[in-house]
C-alpha cells in the first residue's frame, strides 16, 4: 500500500524513491525488496550494514506497508596530502561532493553547508602541485539520472597539467643502480645524479570529455552502456624525455565505448556479486585515408616528419576487467569471509604499424596510484610486490598487459563511522612492448597481506605488504622482493 522512508536527511525524497523496485499497489515480491536494498546501498548515502526494511501488514485491507529504515552517512570526501620527493614538497587537495545539486546552484538559500545538495550528483575538484615543477588541476561532474526521469547518466570533465624539466646535473659511476636500467634506458648504466629546474622546457596537457550512459534491460538490468567523447592536447617545448618528440603539438580525439555489468551488493565491503567491463577507446584512423607513407618518415631526425607523424595521434585500445565476490561463510553474518577473484587484460593497437601511439600506454607495477613523472598520458596498472612502473621502465612502454589475482577478505569493523577489513592476496601480471609478444602464461608473481580502511570523509585507504617472486624486467638482477604499498581509492 505505502512506501515509507525513514532516516533520510540528505537527499530529496524522489531521489531515493526512484531507485526502489517496490511500488505502491504492486504485489509483494521478495526479490524486488532485495534489489531495492542493493540499489540504496549503491547510492553510497546510507549505511548498508544498518539498513532495516520492514513489511508492516494491514489486516483490514490485506496489504502491507514497506518501511525503509535508513541511517544517513556523510560521504563527501576531502583529500589533503603532502610529501617530499626529488623535487621538494608536493601537495594535493581534492574535494569530492557526492550529493551535489546543480539546479540549486543559483539558489543560495537552499544550500546545506557551503554547496547546494540533495540531487545525488557528484562534483570533484582536484589540484596537485609543488609550485614550479609540476601543476595539475581537474574538475568533473556526473549526474546519474540526467533529466530526472530515467537512469541515464551524464558526465563532464576537464583537466590541465604542466610539467617543467628536471634535468640531470652530474653523474657518479660509483653508485650501483639496483635495477640496471640506467638514465637512458640502457642496461648496465650505474649512475647517481642531482636535479636542476629548467622552466624553459615543459610538457603541457589539456583535456575535456563529455559522456553519456544508459542502463540496459537486456541481457538483464545490471548492464550499462556508456559512451564518452574526449579531446586531448599535448604541447611540448624542448622536452627531452620523449624519444620520439621534443617539440610540437599533438592532438587526440577519442571515442570511448564501455559495456559493463555490476551486481555487487555493497560497494564498500562486498559479500557477493560481480563486476565486468569491456571497453574500446579509439581515435579516427587518419593513416588510412591521408595518403601518407609513414614507413618513409624519420621523426627522430626530421622536424617536418615528426610533425606529420605525431600531429594527430591514432590508436585503438581494448580493455577487459572482471571481478567476482563469493561468500565463504554466511552472507548474512557481520563477519563474512569473502573470496574475490580478478582478471584484467589490455591491448593498445595501431591502424598502421609504422604509426604507433606514444600516448595511452600501460605503466605497470607497484601500488597503481597515478602521479607525476615522465609517465605522461599513461594508464597506471597496479602489480603489488614490484616497484612502480618497474615492468615498463623508460623506453620500454607497455602496449599490452594482463593481471590476474585472488584475495581473501575478512571484516574487522563494519560501522557507519568506519569500515576496516583485512586481506591476503596472490596475483600475477606482466606487460609487453609489442602486442605480438603478448603471453598470458608468462607472468610476474607476488603475494602478500594488507588492510583497508574506509572513512566517510576520506574514502578508502589501505596498506599492503607484498613480495615479488620474479625479476620485473629482462636484464634486471634482483627480484621484486619485499615492498610496502600505500593505497588511496578503490579499484574497479
Amino acid at each position: 500500500n505505502k512506501i515509507i522512508i525513514q532516516g533520510n536527511d540528505r537527499l530529496y525524497e524522489h531521489v531515493v524513491r526512484r531507485e526502489l523496485r517496490t511500488k505502491p499497489g504492486e504485489l509483494f515480491n521478495k526479490s524486488d525488496l532485495m534489489r531495492s536494498a542493493r540499489e540504496i546501498a549503491q547510492m553510497g548515502h546510507f549505511d548498508p550494514e544498518t539498513m532495516d526494511i520492514r513489511p508492516e501488514p494491514d489486516p483490514e485491507n490485506g496489504t502491507v506497508d514497506l518501511v525503509y529504515a535508513l541511517q544517513s552517512k556523510a560521504n563527501d570526501q576531502i583529500e589533503f596530502s603532502a610529501g617530499w620527493g626529488q623535487t621538494g614538497i608536493i601537495g594535493k587537495l581534492s574535494l569530492k561532493f557526492n550529493n551535489f545539486s546543480v539546479k540549486n546552484f543559483l539558489k543560495p538559500k537552499s544550500y546545506k553547508g557551503i554547496i547546494p545538495q540533495g540531487e545525488g550528483q557528484t562534483l570533484t575538484i582536484s589540484a596537485q602541485t609543488n609550485a614550479r615543477y609540476y601543476q595539475s588541476y581537474s574538475l568533473s561532474f556526473m549526474d546519474p539520472w540526467f533529466g530526472g526521469k530515467r537512469p541515464n547518466s551524464f558526465s563532464f570533465s576537464v583537466y590541465y597539467s604542466r610539467q617543467t624539466d628536471l634535468s640531470t646535473s652530474y653523474w657518479n659511476k660509483n653508485y650501483i643502480d639496483p635495477y640496471g636500467y640506467g638514465y637512458n634506458g640502457y642496461y648496465g648504466n650505474n649512475y647517481d645524479y642531482s636535479y636542476a629546474l629548467d622552466p624553459s622546457k615543459s610538457l603541457q596537457m589539456f583535456g575535456v570529455a563529455v559522456g553519456f550512459g544508459k542502463r540496459l534491460n537486456w541481457p538483464d538490468d545490471y548492464f550499462t552502456l556508456s559512451a564518452e567523447l574526449g579531446d586531448q592536447l599535448y604541447k611540448l617545448k624542448d622536452w627531452e624525455y620523449l624519444y620520439f618528440m621534443q617539440n610540437g603539438t599533438s592532438h587526440s580525439i577519442t571515442l570511448n565505448l564501455t559495456l559493463a555489468r555490476n551486481s555487487i551488493d555493497n560497494p564498500i565491503y562486498t559479500r557477493r556479486g560481480s563486476q565486468f567491463s569491456l571497453s574500446l577507446q579509439l581515435t579516427p584512423p587518419y593513416s588510412l585515408f591521408n595518403n601518407v607513407d609513414y614507413s618513409k618518415l624519420d621523426p627522430s631526425n626530421n622536424k617536418k616528419d615528426r610533425e606529420t607523424m605525431y600531429k594527430w595521434i591514432e590508436y585503438h585500445k581494448w580493455k577487459f576487467k572482471a571481478k567476482t565476490f563469493t561468500p565463504l561463510t554466511s552472507a548474512e553474518s557481520q563477519h563474512t569471509l569473502v573470496l574475490m577473484t580478478r582478471a584484467e587484460v589490455g591491448i593498445l593497437g595501431s591502424y598502421n604499424r609504422h604509426k604507433r601511439s606514444p600516448f595511452e600506454t600501460f605503466y605497470v607495477g607497484g601500488d597503481g596510484m597515478s602521479g607525476y613523472s615522465y609517465n605522461y598520458a599513461t594508464e597506471t596498472i597496479a602489480l603489488r610486490g614490484y616497484e612502480n612502473g618497474s615492468l615498463t621502465p623508460y623506453g620500454y612502454e607497455g602496449y599490452a598487459y594482463t593481471r590476474l589475482g585472488v584475495e581473501l577478505h575478512f571484516p574487522v569493523i563494519l560501522q557507519p563511522s568506519s569500515t576496516i577489513y583485512a586481506l591476503a592476496f596472490a596475483e600475477a601480471g606482466n606487460a609487453w612492448t609489442e602486442v605480438r609478444d603478448f603471453n598470458p602464461f608468462k607472468l610476474k608473481r607476488s603475494a602478500g597481506v594488507g588492510v583497508r580502511i574506509f572513512l566517510p570523509m576520506i574514502g578508502m585507504m589501505g596498506l599492503d605488504w607484498a613480495y615479488g617472486f620474479d625479476k620485473p624486467f629482462t636484464g634486471v638482477q634482483k627480484v621484486g622482493g619485499s615492498q610496502l604499498h600505500f593505497i588511496l581509492g578503490q579499484e574497479f
